[in-house]
């Protein structure tokens, strides 16, 4: 288990800090930059730049995806830590150093977190922090120093959540893990976009604010905020897909029922696509479940 120890911006921090509802945010890169230094269910702490240089709070890191900045502020909104995407855009060019353009739209890397807290109390950082880090350190949480901030943070968000579970209510539908997937709704939204290449697995579609992350097995009934229960659907579509109009089969065969041309006398572009794959992840790990399909077809398809 690691902690990445990073280099926080003082606005952004306090934007979010005033604003404790906003449990899922964005730690936004401004250069698009990779961040490789955590893997999914590991701690992000926030430290503050000198000379003030205290841990100031954290987060569980979800994941890293680089996205255009109007796709981060439509997912994240104010979690990106500023309050409209114009004051997004222009800490985005403060820190690139160079203006952005009325059209410019420039991809920026983004360090998701979910379970995001802000400590009563600052922590000291790292004995062995040097002042010529520029982004951040990752350190073994099984230290002692590193293990006191893990302590801090876990701490804090048992207070902040107490009441609250992680667990969803009734049975769990899928494969038990033995790392866990499962994230936030709004890195699920980022990490479903992702992973599809910005297109909707169904139609191809490539417009990127009529896409949305569907789940195969709603939240409500069981499932997961997991890439492997997720479909990138343009937004007609992801509604036909939740009203059992259209499914998957566990082959990734586009499914059409016949209730949509007996109910509707239409949606001939779908049946032209019936039994078509649809476009899937290049992961493996991240292409739809198989027995979350099977349960769609199951119990929302309309075969009749």
């Amino acid at each position: 288990m690691k902690v990445f120890v990073g280099v926080t911006d003082g606005e952004w921090y306090r934007f979010l800090a005033a604003r404790p509802d906003l449990t899922e945010v964005n730690f936004w890169l401004p250069s698009g930059i990779g961040f490789h230094s955590l893997s999914a269910g590991e701690y992000f702490a926030f430290k503050s730049h000198a000379p003030h240089d205290r841990i100031v709070g954290g987060g569980v890191f979800d994941g890293w995806v680089r996205m255009p900045v109007s796709d981060a502020w439509r997912i994240f909104g104010e979690a990106n830590g500023v309050p409209s995407l114009p004051a997004m855009r222009q800490a985005i060019a403060s820190y690139r150093k160079q203006p952005l353009l009325p059209g410019d739209d420039p991809e920026i890397g983004c360090v998701m977190l979910r379970d995001t807290v802000f400590l009563p109390e600052d922590l000291r950082t790292p004995s062995d922090w040097s002042n010529n880090i520029v982004r951040g350190k990752a350190y073994d949480a099984t230290g002692s120093q590193a293990g006191s901030i893990v302590e801090a943070l876990i701490t804090e968000m048992i207070h902040r959540h107490m009441g609250e579970t992680d667990a969803v209510a009734g049975p769990v539908f899928g494969r038990t893990r033995v790392v866990p997937t499962r994230v936030g709704q709004r890195p699920f939204q980022a990490l479903v976009m992702d992973a599809y290449h910005r297109r909707c697995a169904i139609t191809g579609d490539k417009i990127r604010p009529v896409l949305q992350a569907a789940h195969i097995v709603p939240v409500t009934r069981g499932g997961e905020n997991r890439v492997d229960n997720g479909l990138l659907l343009r937004s007609d579509v992801h509604t036909l897909f939740d009203s059992g109009y259209l499914g998957v089969d566990p082959k990734l065969r586009l499914m059409v029922s016949p209730r949509l041309r007996a109910e509707f006398s239409n949606g001939e572009a779908f049946y032209e696509r019936a039994g078509s794959p649809i476009r899937a992840p290049d992961r493996r790990a991240n292409r739809p479940d198989h027995d979350a399909l099977e349960w769609h077809a199951d119990t929302v398809f309309l075969r009749s």
